[in-house]
């Protein structure tokens, strides 16, 4: 399969503290992979860069052939966080409609009000975003990374803050886009819920690729198993 995403030797430093060094890893396209490692093991860090949300100190990152942060390749991309990115005193049709004016989508407001209530929140659609709740605003954050239906799909611990109607909502889109051969990284702690969703599993430990196994070549379990040996004590 050709490869929608390549880095190379992909190292950042923050002072004298390194979040990532000589990370390596190619996804081809339609691949969904769960991300593990522990905090500060270096996967939001990997994922900010992908993004264009940050620069590597060193090495190089891909996305079609495109630098991150290229307009080549923001256009392919749907970026979702924990932290919501949200602009609070904007109502959340005006936070769509910014985004989608930044894209150049086209999409007028009953587009939007559309997008709005397919993640619960119809009816909600012209209330400042600081009057939602924590899981309202992740829903919204849902509705933005989703609205140019991106090839290449970069989730940064995305169930953080849904109830169970938000983590199935967002199963079922994440489903949706597996189904449609839609690219994902998704960096995530529940191993249960990242086994069950992937076709791969990758854990970055100490800023490094430790363990990369295609997820049919080993049960929770064992996966789980190497996982814990990987980490404890050190």
């Amino acid at each position: 399969m050709t490869a929608l995403i390549e880095a190379e030797g992909l190292a950042k430093y923050f002072g004298r503290f390194s979040a990532l060094r000589d990370l390596r890893l190619s996804v081809p396209r339609g691949q969904f992979i769960a991300l593990f490692g522990r905090n500060g093991a270096g996967k939001t860090t990997f994922l900010r860069i992908l993004a264009g949300l940050s620069r590597p100190s060193a090495g190089s990152a891909r996305i079609q052939d495109a630098r991150p942060g290229s307009v080549s390749a923001r256009a392919l991309v749907g970026y979702l966080s924990h932290n919501t990115a949200l602009y609070l005193d904007l109502t959340a049709l005006e936070n769509l409609r910014f985004y989608a004016r930044l894209l150049d989508l086209g999409l007028g407001d009953s587009d939007l009000e559309e997008r709005i209530a397919r993640v619960g929140l119809a009816g909600r659609g012209r209330e400042p975003v600081r009057n939602y709740s924590r899981g309202m605003q992740q829903r919204l954050a849902i509705a933005r990374a989703f609205l140019h239906d991106p090839s290449l799909l970069l989730l940064d611990e995305p169930f953080t803050g849904l109830d169970q109607e938000g983590t199935d909502l967002l199963r079922s889109y994440l489903n949706e886009s597996r189904s449609r051969g839609k690219t994902c990284l998704m960096a995530i702690h529940d191993a249960p819920l990242g086994y069950s969703l992937a076709d791969r599993l990758v854990v970055i430990e100490k800023g490094v690729v430790a363990i990369d196994l295609p997820r049919q070549s080993v049960t929770l379990e064992e996966f789980q198993s190497r996982y814990r040996a990987l980490t404890e004590d050190r």
